[in-house]
């Protein structure tokens, strides 16, 4: 051993360079995980009830939309036609504030 030569610095740059050679051989942090989950996913069973399926259905079925009704409102704006109740609209707004300010929740 030389005078002045750490031997706790030369074992820790050792041990550094040992890591990053593992490193290098395993791939990178996103390889290995990608790997994981192929692994994972490959391995793992997966089963739908029956009314788990027929819930997917009739929400496809029913649809959140009136295609309908959107089409008609569109055809109205487009014409100058469609006119909006601000009384209605006022009514409502007033009503869900109120339902809204007095939930326990606040």
């Amino acid at each position: 051993m030389k005078v002045g030569q750490n031997t706790e610095l030369l074992t820790q740059l050792q041990q550094n360079q040992n890591l990053s050679a593992a490193e290098k051989k395993a791939g990178t942090a996103g390889e290995t995980l990608q790997r994981s989950t192929q692994t994972a996913a490959a391995g793992v069973p997966v089963t739908v009830s029956d009314s788990a399926r027929s819930l997917g259905v009739s929400n496809r079925a029913q649809g959140d939309i009136d295609a309908a009704k959107v089409r008609a409102m569109r055809e109205a704006i487009a014409n100058g036609s469609f006119t909006v109740d601000a009384g209605a609209v006022a009514d409502k707004l007033l009503s869900e504030t109120s339902s809204f300010l007095q939930s326990p929740a606040n």
